[in-house]
């Protein structure tokens, strides 16, 4: 399949399943505990995760505030998705360079993957950005740090939960046909 249709089918079935299925649940990881928040998981990021190591970092960057402000629509958060996904697409770059033995352009026509990357370093790749998009959305969220244990809190849960979740869409989602 054209790398192109693959990444607009994978756009969609992302943002259907944020926005249809995610935003509607709320998670709660105990029994609510005086103050402990409430949040919803989000895989969105995700779409920016996985497109091809030689995305150009305009399109990561033009791609990266499509998919927030796409969110921010359907959940009127008027530009904390948008926002925290930008960073996140400007980072991707930096953090493929960091973890991979060649430089990601090497890789014509591949994504991001636990095939192409094995699972730890694709786990700290994802993980890392999923954490520093959860730390940026949450901090625009809440724009106060007098309450720094529950900021705190929230975002641990949330990028946990997230993180999950992510890895769920990819046993589900993608082929697995070999990892180091």
């Amino acid at each position: 399949m054209n790398s192109y249709v693959k990444n607009m089918v994978r756009f969609c079935v992302i943002m259907l399943i944020q926005i249809f299925i995610l935003n509607k649940i709320t998670l709660q990881w105990w029994l609510q505990p005086a103050g402990f928040p409430i949040f919803i998981p989000y895989v969105y990021p995700l779409f920016i995760l996985l497109l091809p190591f030689d995305t150009s970092v305009v399109t990561l960057l033009i791609l990266g505030f499509i998919t927030g402000l796409t969110v921010d629509i359907f959940t009127g958060t008027a530009g904390m998705h948008a926002c925290a996904t930008v960073l996140l697409a400007y980072l991707r770059t930096n953090v493929l360079n960091a973890l991979l033995a060649k430089n990601p352009s090497e890789y014509y026509s591949q994504s991001p993957s636990i095939k192409n990357m094995g699972w730890m370093p694709f786990l700290v790749y994802s993980g890392f950005l999923i954490l520093l998009h959860h730390i940026v959305f949450f901090i625009v969220e809440l724009w106060s740090l007098n309450n720094i244990g529950y900021l705190m809190l929230k975002i641990v849960a949330s990028a946990l939960t997230s993180l999950l979740f992510i890895i769920a869409y990819i046993l589900l989602f993608t082929r697995q046909t070999a990892s180091r």
